[in-house]
């Protein structure tokens, strides 16, 4: 005959409390309906479970036997359903992560680590215009993107931020800031910066290539570009200076610019971003490697 679970259940709590009224609490329902179940379960069983008076309650010996038998298989039980949801609940299919400028190596080992974690989910990444941060996303074609801070974006969701690191400023070798050991962000007045075109918005593309200094003097407006090497080949060119972090700066040395510490202003940092309502478990389980 089938034995119900609840049943079990019932019998394992009173079991373990060997009081109707305290049963009933823990399983959120009526005395009467524990002894319904259990009379039930005892019926299946074929005899009793428990000795019953007005001042005590206390398992019988089959009662005894019966416990020490379930106590192990329900837990089994317990831990196949438990499996069942995790499998259930698992990071599968395809994780799109998009990126801007060069992966760096925080990054990289999140990919690595995701990827190690999560063998049923193939994640694949791909580079992102420095002028269009977001698009992307708001395509659909990335699931989340690792972007530089800062982020106003109200359909967006900014996750854990990483790799904060100081500003440099790329400078062509002839430039005159070039031979400097350090300069402050004052230095910058009149001197002119190479921006991004759109369609950043404004405030993200201020804050990449700023046109004032924190006194408030003025910083000429470069030219506009779309990506990383551009700027980097207008810099060769001596047509202007950028802003770029350390590891950016280290992994893209090239000859002809040379990049010289700036203090003065926020230090450069990184974001994942995803659209707001789209967290994913695959998003969820890859924002957690980027928290380590």
């Amino acid at each position: 005959m089938a034995v119900e679970i609840r049943e079990l259940e019932c019998f394992l709590v009173l079991s373990e409390e060997l009081h109707f009224g305290r049963t009933a609490e823990r399983l959120y329902l009526s005395q009467s309906r524990v002894s319904q179940m259990l009379q039930s379960l005892e019926r299946r069983i074929g005899g009793p479970l428990f000795e019953r008076t007005s001042r005590r309650v206390a398992l019988t010996p089959l009662g005894k036997e019966f416990l020490t038998s379930l106590r192990p298989a329900y837990a089994a039980l317990e831990r196949v359903v438990e499996n069942a949801r995790e499998y259930a609940a698992c990071v599968k299919g395809k994780l799109r992560i998009g990126f801007q400028g060069s992966a760096n190596d925080d990054m990289l080992r999140a990919v690595s680590a995701f990827q190690a974690r999560n063998p049923n989910c193939l994640i694949d990444v791909c580079e992102l215009p420095l002028n269009d941060p977001f698009g992307a996303l708001r395509r659909g074609t990335v699931d989340a993107a690792v972007v530089l801070l800062p982020v106003a974006e109200d359909d967006l969701v900014v996750g854990p931020v990483f790799s904060r690191h100081p500003q440099t400023l790329a400078v062509c070798k002839r430039h005159q800031l070039a031979d400097r050991a350090s300069i402050d962000a004052e230095d910058l007045a009149g001197e002119t910066l190479i921006a991004f075109s759109g369609p950043a918005p404004g405030y993200w593309r201020q804050a990449q290539a700023p046109t004032q200094t924190p006194s408030g003097a003025l910083i000429h407006r470069g030219p506009d570009v779309a990506t990383l090497q551009e700027g980097l080949s207008l810099i060769a060119a001596n047509r202007g200076a950028m802003l770029v972090c350390q590891p950016t700066a280290a992994l893209n040395g090239r000859a002809g610019i040379v990049t010289v510490p700036l203090t003065g202003l926020p230090d450069s940092a990184l974001g994942l971003v995803w659209r707001r309502g789209e967290q994913t478990p695959s998003v969820k389980a890859f924002a957690e490697h980027l928290k380590t």
